[in-house]
């Protein structure tokens, strides 16, 4: 084993500089859900001229792709993504707030580098392949719309996944830890109200307005949360709002929710309960109401086979060190984490594992976490959702989290894009690389862990996966 791991050493060592290269030119092109044209131009034309075979537009998406190669043996399938989040852009490598293009895009979930992790895996597992080290199909799964989209539970609908034998993936974070723990299931659905349109001075009650509606509604699903699970969460965004006259009457609003829970079950008791507020508060305006279902997804299930491999490799690899610039980037970073977001962190990693050793205060030596979270089964569920759940209920699945930001910082901020791009990023980034690429090579050279995942996988699920989205619903490009 040692051989083999030094083997893959030196795979990365040839492979560093084109992977850090396209993390940094997908960071650069930083594109929305469903919308992801040049990131998957910049992948799709690496892999086909390295030997894979690309298949466009998978499971009706035209961001979507499999990139496969070889013919026989058991199927991997690594999960890549590359969506990116409206309004967070950043420059590169600055301890301040400084965007790029205001109001832009950023890569504030870190995708530009989970997806090119991904296409560091496949590419040294094929060369192991080449060699004659292992046999087995690699497969590269480009996945778009994570954030807000659900491409890949509507990838699983389609059937896309049906043939693969395991599944893996991981995602950028501020300590390393395998990712042991559920996700919550959720809907996300727009409420389109429709009123008549009047002046508000001269002739208001010939007006109804849709806007009084959407707030009617909002103030009914405030009252709803005190009557839901404590684990359930439910969001709202007013994505129309009738216009900016406050002299006329709203004939048009729309407000997008996204409700949370434990299971899909829970999601739509909960959104059944919504949509009976909604025609309520069309009852009480006299307007009319539309019902557009967006997404969904379902609650993630661990695979502990597989997790128990990618704890070992979490400690064989080794986390990333730094150098001194990095290092003083870094502190800087670190000032701007607040002290609620320092404990966010270390709260979550206190539920991951009850033996971890903890951080106690905030300072240079706890820039970076020092460890990997040691692993163990939790029936924990985190506060978020992914919709890698779906794959793992048709899928062994296993993701795990690799250090790339400093501790504490938040998904979904300007810190995390400014990180992004900077050693710090590029170090986990081939970290994480690596930890997928020995999990890929012990399954092929191990088939009845393969096998025993599978089996844990039937347990588990017993044939009750209905996938959420229904079928008549295509995905929204224009959300």
């Amino acid at each position: 084993m040692a051989n083999i791991v030094e083997e893959v050493e030196n795979l990365y060592d040839q492979y560093e500089k084109e992977l850090i290269h396209l993390s940094d030119r997908i960071w650069e092109h930083p594109e929305t859900r469903f919308k992801e044209t040049e990131s998957v131009k910049v992948f799709t034309t690496y892999l086909r001229q390295i030997g894979f075979e690309i298949e466009m537009g998978v499971g009706g998406i035209d961001t979507a792709f499999v990139a496969k190669y070889g013919t026989e043996g058991p199927v991997i399938g690594i999960l890549g993504e590359y969506d990116a989040l409206p309004g967070l852009s950043q420059k590169a490598g600055s301890p301040i707030r400084e965007p790029l293009v205001e109001g832009g895009n950023g890569h504030g979930c870190g995708h530009n580098l989970l997806g090119t992790a991904g296409i560091g895996a496949v590419v040294v597992l094929k060369e192991l392949i080449d060699k004659g080290e292992v046999e087995g199909q690699i497969h590269y799964f480009g996945c778009p719309a994570e954030e807000g989209g659900s491409g890949k539970t509507f990838m699983v609908r389609e059937g896309v996944f049906d043939y693969v034998d395991v599944a893996l993936t991981w995602h950028p974070n501020s300590f390393t830890s395998v990712f042991n723990f559920s996700s919550l299931a959720n809907y996300q659905v727009y409420f389109e109200f429709e009123g008549i349109a009047s002046h508000a001075a001269n002739s208001p009650h010939l007006g109804r307005s849709a806007l009084d509606a959407v707030e009617l509604m909002n103030v009914g699903v405030n009252y709803l949360r005190e009557h839901i699970s404590k684990d359930a969460k439910v969001h709202y965004a007013i994505t129309n709002s009738g216009g900016m006259s406050p002299n006329v009457v709203q004939a048009e609003a729309e407000v997008l929710y996204l409700i949370r829970a434990n299971t899909i079950q829970e999601v739509d008791e909960i959104y059944k309960r919504i949509v009976k507020i909604a025609e309520g508060a069309a009852l009480m305006t006299e307007t009319k109401v539309k019902v557009k279902f967006d997404k969904a997804c379902s609650n993630y299930i661990p695979n502990d086979t597989i997790n128990q491999i990618i704890y070992k490799k979490l400690q064989l690899v080794g986390l990333p060190t730094y150098n001194e610039a990095e290092l003083e980037y870094a502190r800087k970073m670190a000032e701007t984490i607040s002290p609620a977001e320092f404990s966010s962190a270390l709260d979550e990693i206190k539920t991951m594992s009850e033996d971890n050793p903890v951080v106690k205060e905030k300072g240079s030596e706890s820039v970076f976490y020092p460890v990997v979270v040691p692993y163990q089964k939790s029936k924990a569920s985190m506060a978020g959702s992914t919709d890698v759940a779906d794959v793992s209920w048709v899928v062994p699945t296993a993701q795990f989290f690799a250090t790339c930001f400093v501790l504490g910082t938040p998904l979904h901020s300007w810190q995390l894009v400014s990180q992004g791009k900077t050693g710090l990023a590029h170090k986990g980034m081939i970290y994480a690389s690596k930890v997928m690429a020995l999990t890929g090579l012990e399954l092929l050279q191990n088939p009845e862990l393969i096998e025993q995942a599978k089996k844990e996988l039937q347990e588990q699920v017993k044939d009750t996966y209905i996938n959420p989205i229904p079928k008549e619903i295509v995905p929204n490009m224009y959300g």
